[in-house]
Formats: structure tokens, C-alpha cells, sequence
């Protein structure tokens, strides 16, 4: 069957339009003669040119055809010519797109901080005082300045991955240690010995803070806390505490944008599935669109349900218990959904059927999570159940169930304790042994959801920029808090790694060079001290001096109130893990830089339009 004109294949192909070269020799050839009859033949003469022609136009073909492609082949190799920067001169490229991103970061620092604004391709520019956010917007045009600013904006992504909060403190950490560690390896100074006491001096500083450390419980203390990662707001530091009282230490907050001018706190005690109602005809309460049932009977299936008579037969089940009916499945097909909404209209039977939350393993998870919880059995084809041979006592229940568009809330389920806590074991065990990030968020998830509900801090103001430099802070403090209540706190504003550094005197080094590693680390220690005191409109170098001449290690310098006070009793106080992952990925990433003797990186390319490609 002849292919349409309009096929691809045909408009693509040279054949569609005019014949290649060779095809219209030959036929310009063909016809060169005047018509003489079939017996006509050509000269020998004129063959023989006909024959040099048509090599010639070969071969002018053939050249064409080895240009075009040899032009592609030219362009396709558009290999990037690399610079290659050494010792000294590398160090201090990198040194300056360290210091240059470190000075933008650090005025965010402490009580009396700065905001910081962004240019964003889109949108309005971004207020923040969050240290990580300002990092990760900064990118030099030299590519070697580029490469120590990429190293510091790793250290602060390391610290907010791990602690959460502290990525202000890690930046100014890794910008002193730098800074020192070029200058010792610049007056001679073997850098790998160099490397070796700075290692030997971040041991023995985190085993000083550990000693240091304070445990918390209180709802003051974790208020406390929270408080400072605000940056001193003590309206988010209290809002923060009374959803960990709440939800409890495993339990799930989340930050969402709020509707108000005002912080707001939405506790959701249950279990929350992330899948509302199937169809909006199950709605009982129109004011608020949602579909409420009281003690309802509960079905758990992990199948699609396409058997209607097995329907009904629950439905009438629930008919003589005279309660609602919570459907939880896969899916339910066409005619199945329909029957389930003419009963509710027809026969008053209250109903609603919603698709059970997650995929695949995630799934089967989440519906044996929920089953636990209402004391339901889950109807698995696998264990070779099926609605039709369905029992009263496979239905779970709970006090109330609340379905929206979007998620489902069952508080308050009447699963057996004992068998909620064992689940609840299993999932801490499983959490202790996974090596994923993302899977131990999502047991977490689980974890909270079976034990502690979830809570939502609804964050309030008068912009979407105001709401937004808000959110950061708010996440910073609810991340300082969890890291809080995980490892104990040490004296705040910076004071506590200050006053570790006075042991670091007696620390034995191999040699020299080793010991001036240590003082690199000694003399970094004071570099968040300084910053938070020069932000406040101090001499840095001063408070730190003044500190370290008592023997207090609680006493400390309050930048928002101007005065020496205890940190401890005056609330300004840092978690342990915050502090502690700061040095360590600071003193890490500086001591490879330090140790750095050559850079490689490309360089620029001129802007030039491509070749244009030959037919």
C-alpha cells in the first residue's frame, strides 16, 4: 500500500524533491540526444565523455559529502581546554572565594545578625538570615575562587544535612581554619603534619564538649533552644515547644505557609493518610467539604474491589451494626463506586471510600500500620482472603475519622496497645539499621504517625517575603531543637568551644608542625565569639580576651543585651550536635584545601555561534 504524501519518511528523503547528483547526469545524459530510434547507438567518443562527466561529478559529490562531515566531526569535538593553577597561587585563589563567601554569610551571625538579599531569576528578591541559603546562592565567574566557595558551601550543606542548623558557624569555622592553614603552609610549614594536629585538636575539643554537655527534657529548656535559633523570637521558641509536648520527641512537625498574620499551631493527633475521598458525593459536612463518621467500622484492602455483591454483603453488615463504614483500598472500580454512592443516597447508609496512601512495599506497609492501629485485619488476596468470605470482627474502628479532598485523620483507633507498641518497636529497630536518609524519614514518618500524631506549625505575616525569611528561621530552630533534645546542649553564643580551647595547651604533638595544626584549631575556636560580638557592634577580639580570663565556663557575653551573664541561666544555649558537626566538617574540608597543591579546572569559553551545517 503506497505510503500518504504527507509521511515523514517521504519528505525527509532527497528523492521526494530532486534526484541526487548522479541520478540527474543520467538522466541529462539520456536525453542529450535527440530521439534516433532504438537502433540508435552512441559514439564511442561520446560515451567516453559521457564516462569522464559522471566521474567528475563523483568525485565533486564525494568531496562535498567528506567537507559536510568532516565540518560535523570538527564541531562535535569542541573539547574544553582546562587551566591548571599550582601551590601558593591555587591556595590563595581558593582563599579568596572562601573569605569572600564566608563574609557574606557571617553577618547573618547571632542576636544583632543581618538579613541578607538574594537576586532570584524569578519572583522577588529573598530576605534571609539563614546562613546555607546565602551559600548556596553565591557563585563566582573565576572558576578558582569558584572551587573554594563550592568547598565551604559543602561544609555548610554537611552540617544542615546532619544537625540542621549551624551552617552559619561551620562557614565561619572553615573560613579561620583556611585562612591560618595557608599562611603556616606558605612560611614552610609541612602541610600534612599540619593536617595531623588539626585532626589531634577536633578530637580532643569534641570530647571537651561532650563532657560539657547538658541533657534537656523540659518544655522550658526545649523553648529555650529554639528561642536562639530564631534569633531571640521567644513567640517561635514556645510554639516550637508545645508541639514536641504534643506530638512527643518522635513525633512529626511539619512548617507550612499560614493564612493569618499570625504563628499558629495545628496539632493532628492520629494517624494521617496522605489520600482524601474518592469522590466528593461521600461529603457529610458541606460548610468545610469533608466527610466525618463517629465510630465507624473500618475495611483495610489492598486490592482494587470490583465485586459488587461482596459490597453489598459489607455494606449490610454495616447496616446491622447500625454504624458508618470507612473503606480503605486500592481502588475501587466504576461500578463498584457507584453502587456504594447510590446506597448512601438511597438507603442512608454512611459511607466513604478512600485509596490507601503509598505504592508497591510502601503500601502493604502503611495498611498493616493502620490496621494495627483499629484493630482491622487487612483483606490480602496473598493470604488468600476476599470480600465474599468477609467476618464482622476483620472490621477495625477508631473514635472519629475526618476525610477531606486531599488526607484522611483517624483519631484515636482501637487497636490493642500492646500490639501498637510492638509495631512501633519494630519500626525504631529497622530505623537504627537503615543506612537511607530518605527510607528513615519515611519510618520516621510511620513511627510518629503510631505513636505521637503529627503537628503543624502554620507560620503567619504580612508578605510572602516576610513569611518566607520566617519559615527559615523557624526550620532552623526546629531542627537546633531535635538536635537539642538528641545529644544535651553546651553554653551558647559560642562561648562553649571558646572554652574548650584552653585544654588544647596540653595536647603532646610528634613535632613542630603538628603543634602549630593545634593552634590553628585554637585560635579558630575563637572566630564565632568574635563574629557574634562584632555583629552586635563590639570589638570581638576584646570580649574574647575578657572571657578568657575567668574560670566560669557558663559565663558568657549576651550580644542582644550587651552584658556578661550565665548562659545557661540566661536560656542562650547551643545543642551539642550543632556545635560539634560545625567543627568537625569545617576542620575537615579546610585541612584538604590546606593540603591542596594543584587546582584543575576549565577554562572560559568564548561565546561563538555554532558552524552553520552544510546540505
Amino acid at each position: 500500500m503506497p505510503l500518504p504524501s504527507s509521511s515523514p519518511i517521504l519528505s525527509s528523503s532527497p528523492s521526494s524533491s530532486t534526484p541526487p547528483p548522479l541520478l540527474r547526469l543520467a538522466v541529462s545524459l539520456s536525453s542529450a540526444e535527440p530521439a534516433r530510434g532504438l537502433e540508435a547507438k552512441p559514439s564511442p567518443v561520446a560515451m567516453y565523455r559521457a564516462a569522464a562527466i559522471l566521474a567528475s561529478k563523483a568525485r565533486q559529490a564525494y568531496g562535498s559529502s567528506a567537507r559536510q562531515v568532516g565540518s560535523r566531526l570538527a564541531w562535535s569535538r569542541n573539547y574544553a581546554a582546562k587551566d591548571i593553577k599550582f601551590g601558593a597561587q591555587a591556595r590563595a585563589l581558593m582563599l579568596r572565594g572562601v573569605e569572600e563567601l564566608a563574609d557574606a554569610v557571617k553577618v547573618t551571625m547571632g542576636p544583632k545578625g543581618r538579613t541578607v538579599i538574594i537576586e532570584q531569576s524569578f519572583g522577588a528578591p529573598k530576605v534571609t538570615k539563614d546562613g546555607v541559603t546565602v551559600a548556596k546562592s553565591i557563585e563566582f565567574s573565576d572558576r578558582v575562587k569558584n572551587v573554594g566557595a563550592s568547598l565551604v558551601k559543602q561544609v555548610a550543606n554537611a552540617t544542615n544535612d546532619t544537625a540542621g542548623d549551624g551552617t552559619t558557624c561551620a562557614t565561619v569555622l572553615t573560613k579561620a581554619i583556611f585562612t591560618e592553614g595557608c599562611k603556616s603552609v606558605a612560611a614552610g610549614m609541612n602541610a600534612m603534619d599540619l593536617r595531623r594536629g588539626i585532626s589531634m585538636a577536633v578530637d580532643a575539643v569534641v570530647a571537651n564538649l561532650k563532657g560539657m554537655a547538658r541533657m534537656i527534657s523540659t518544655s522550658e529548656e526545649i523553648a529555650q533552644v529554639a528561642t536562639i535559633s530564631a534569633n531571640g523570637e521567644r513567640e517561635i521558641g514556645e510554639l516550637i515547644a508545645k508541639a514536641m509536648e504534643k506530638v512527643g520527641k518522635e513525633g512529626v512537625i511539619t512548617i507550612a505557609d499560614g493564612n493569618t498574620l499570625y504563628n499558629e499551631l495545628e496539632v493532628v493527633e492520629g494517624m494521617k493518610l496522605d489520600r482524601g475521598y474518592i469522590s466528593p458525593y461521600f461529603i457529610t459536612n458541606q460548610k468545610n467539604q469533608k466527610c466525618e463518621l463517629n465510630e465507624p467500622l473500618i475495611l483495610i484492602h489492598n486490592k482494587k474491589i470490583s465485586n459488587v455483591q461482596a459490597m453489598v454483603k459489607v455494606m449490610e453488615l454495616a447496616l446491622q451494626k447500625k454504624k458508618p463504614l470507612l473503606i480503605v483500598t486500592e481502588d475501587l472500580e466504576s461500578e463498584a463506586l457507584a453502587t456504594l454512592i447510590l446506597n448512601k443516597f438511597r438507603a442512608g447508609v454512611k459511607v466513604c471510600a478512600v485509596k490507601a496512601p503509598g505504592f508497591g512495599e510502601t503500601k502493604k506497609a502503611n495498611l498493616l500500620d493502620l490496621a494495627i492501629l483499629t484493630g482491622a485485619e487487612v483483606i490480602t488476596e496473598e493470604l488468600g482472603m476476599d470480600l465474599e468470605n468477609f467476618e464482622p470482627q476483620m472490621f477495625g474502628t477508631c473514635k472519629k475519622v475526618t476525610i477531606s479532598k486531599n488526607d484522611t485523620v483517624i483519631l484515636d483507633g482501637a487497636g490493642d496497645k500492646k500490639a501498637i507498641e510492638e509495631r512501633a518497636e519494630q519500626l525504631r529497630s529497622v530505623i537504627e539499621q537503615s543506612t537511607s536518609d530518605v527510607d528513615k524519614e519515611k519510618l520516621k514518618e510511620r513511627l510518629a504517625k503510631l505513636s505521637g500524631g503529627v503537628a503543624v506549625l502554620k507560620i503567619g505575616g504580612a508578605s510572602e517575603t516576610e513569611v518566607g525569611e520566617k519559615k527559615d528561621r523557624v526550620t532552623d530552630a526546629l531542627n537546633a531543637t531535635k538536635a537539642a533534645v538528641e545529644e544535651g546542649i553546651v553554653p551558647g553564643g559560642g562561648v562553649a568551644l571558646l572554652y574548650a580551647s584552653k585544654d588544647l595547651d596540653k595536647l603532646q604533638t610528634v613535632n613542630f608542625d603538628q603543634k602549630i595544626g593545634v593552634q590553628i584549631i585554637k585560635n579558630a575556636l575563637k572566630a564565632p565569639v568574635q563574629t557574634i560580638a562584632s555583629n552586635a557592634g563590639v570589638e570581638g577580639a576584646v570580649i574574647a580576651g575578657k572571657l578568657l580570663e575567668q574560670e566560669n565556663t557558663d559565663l558568657g557575653y549576651d550580644a542582644a543585651k550587651g552584658e556578661y551573664v550565665d548562659m545557661v541561666k540566661a536560656g542562650i544555649i547551643d545543642p551539642l550536635k550543632v556545635i560539634r558537626t560545625a567543627l568537625m566538617d569545617a576542620a575537615s574540608v579546610s585541612s584538604l584545601m590546606t593540603t591542596t597543591e594543584s587546582i584543575i579546572v576549565e577554562t572560559p569559553k568564548e561565546q561563538s555561534d555554532a558552524p552553520a551545517m552544510e546540505y
